[in-house]
């Protein structure tokens, strides 16, 4: 009996998986749009690096946790001039609203990044790694439109360690597939300015099956599409300080559509603070600071407000942030919305 509830245990969480969002989630998104899009590939005139990690649900164990590299930057050697890839003058403000009432758009260019991305929940792990690539179009003096591609592979693992069996050595172990690697292909487009950004992508877009155990009963599980639309304005509310509401739409069949709404405020380019709040599910609050012209640093608290707010503390993450090879030598990024 214990060992039928087991193996009921693996399917269903294959089940779960198979049916709901395959993807970690993440609330600092909106500071690092190039993690759900490739389309931000070589957006800037530097190298930007980005270490993150989240605890979802503090409080409930092997609730998910989620450690994330990416980096991207364009290619090329040239350093272009007061546009979109570069800021005003030397250790100027580049979020000024002068510079943005002069604003040119970037001349058309390439840029390429890396994605690695680990994701924990309970015996499950997966593990993502891609390369990116995209290309962005000059439409007009002031508007950019790039197309992104991200391709990569994706390793998914069963830790049967962490299953408990009645027998140590019961046969239904040797049916478990504990790992299996996938490729993977991501899309996505970007369209942006001195004020606003628009973008859409899709995640996971190549059909791929998914079984933990040979039983040809129970290998109905498969990779779904993950889907994002997102848009955000800046509004200057004086010279030093700017505010920026965006949202984001998420759809993944077959749950329900997931809608968040966000806002950042930032004071100088030195400190800022923003709330989100995602449909029946969380509000979230954000701060980040940033040290010095190379290092950044966020952090963000999700307060749960969904049935799991019983048994949970929250989930917590935080995003170290670089900006290599700042010729420019500028505070932050116009690009960090």
């Amino acid at each position: 009996m214990k060992r039928s509830i087991c193996i009921l245990g693996i399917i269903m969480a294959l089940s779960v998986t198979a049916s709901a969002q395959q993807r970690p989630q993440y609330t600092q998104y909106i500071f690092n749009n190039y993690l759900l899009n490739p389309a931000l590939s070589g957006i800037e005139n530097y190298m930007d690096v980005k270490a993150g990690y989240r605890k979802q649900w503090s409080g409930i164990n092997n609730a998910p946790q989620t450690t994330f590299l990416a980096a991207h930057w364009n290619l090329g050697s040239d350093y272009l001039w007061k546009n979109a890839l570069s800021m005003p003058d030397k250790e100027d403000n580049p979020m000024r609203d002068n510079y943005m009432q002069n604003y040119t758009a970037s001349p058309a260019h390439h840029g390429m990044g890396v994605v690695m991305v680990l994701d924990k929940v309970g015996p499950i792990s997966r593990f993502d790694a891609s390369l990116t690539y995209a290309y962005h179009l000059q439409l007009s003096g002031t508007l950019n439109l790039s197309a992104g591609v991200a391709a990569g592979l994706t390793r998914i693992g069963l830790d049967v360690n962490q299953l408990t069996f009645e027998n140590p050595n019961d046969p239904a172990i040797n049916n478990t597939i504990v790992s299996q690697v996938k490729p993977d292909l991501s899309l996505g487009l970007w369209l942006y300015g001195a004020r606003f950004f628009a973008g859409v992508s899709a995640q996971q877009i190549l059909p791929q099956k998914l079984s933990f155990t040979n039983d040809p009963k129970y290998n109905s599980g498969k990779e779904v599409p993950h889907a994002f639309l997102t848009a955000g304005y800046k509004l200057f509310l004086d010279e030093e300080i700017s505010a920026i509401p965006s949202f984001m739409v998420k759809y993944v069949s077959p749950t329900p559509v997931s809608v968040d709404v966000n806002l950042k405020v930032s004071f100088k380019d030195r400190f800022w603070v923003g709330g989100s709040y995602r449909h029946n599910d969380s509000f979230a609050a954000m701060a980040g600071l940033n040290i010095s012209r190379l290092v950044n640093l966020t952090y963000s608290y999700d307060f749960t407000t969904s049935e799991l707010n019983n048994v949970s503390y929250g989930s917590h993450e935080i995003v170290l942030g670089l900006q290599l090879n700042n010729v420019y030598k500028v505070m932050s990024s116009m690009r960090m919305w």
